[in-house]
């Protein structure tokens, strides 16, 4: 029989030192970019030109700045959290396809001689996944904690309106698009029902 109080610490432990080994290394690169002369700012998206494909990943691990990666560190630390509970496994997927949803909608969209860079796509993407994850798996816990995260943090919608020059709100709304897509994507499969209880 598996205890599930020790394999919901384990998965609570894991989840806790990948984010803080994510946020850190935000952290780290910031501090080499600036140590640098903002050197790693070159890895940030430039829209349209092919070349910067290659860059759709590492600019989701850089920033324009301490203040930057600050006000995306406690979200990303909170939402990251929470999505890693269920399964590192599944959490580096839909990473993986909100980085890449998020920086090829900015590739897409965002405006000429612009560089974009940062880890606020993959917050929104992470608050899109768990608004709507529960209602895909059909799981009230889920549901749940969906509605607490509204209620948290909902105000990260208006980030997704072209409201200020400096954000990328490409970013964003392309980063939500890829976390809800990947709700979908990675959802649980439903445990088959048994058989009737039939008495003879």
């Amino acid at each position: 029989m598996t205890d599930t109080r020790t394999s919901g610490t384990a998965r609570a432990v894991a989840a806790g030192a990948v984010m803080l080994a994510w946020v850190a290394l935000l952290w780290v690169l910031e501090g080499i970019d600036v140590a640098t002369g903002h050197s790693l700012d070159t890895y940030g998206v430039s829209p349209r030109e092919p070349a910067e494909l290659a860059d759709v990943v590492p600019a989701a691990f850089l920033h324009g700045g301490w203040e930057h990666v600050a006000s995306n560190s406690v979200p990303l630390l909170v939402l990251g959290f929470i999505a890693a509970l269920g399964g590192i496994g599944r959490f580096a997927a839909v990473v993986l396809v909100v980085i890449v949803t998020s920086g090829l909608g900015v590739w897409l969209t965002a405006p000429q001689n612009t560089v974009t860079l940062g880890a606020s796509g993959v917050v929104f993407g992470l608050f899109g996944y768990l608004l709507v994850r529960g209602f895909v798996d059909r799981r009230p816990l889920d549901i749940v904690v969906g509605v607490l995260i509204a209620a948290v943090y909902g105000s990260l919608l208006w980030g997704v309106l072209p409201t200020d020059s400096g954000i990328s709100w490409q970013g964003h709304l392309f980063g939500l698009t890829g976390g809800v897509a990947a709700a979908f994507l990675f959802r649980r499969p439903r445990r088959p029902r048994g058989p009737d209880h039939v008495t003879v």
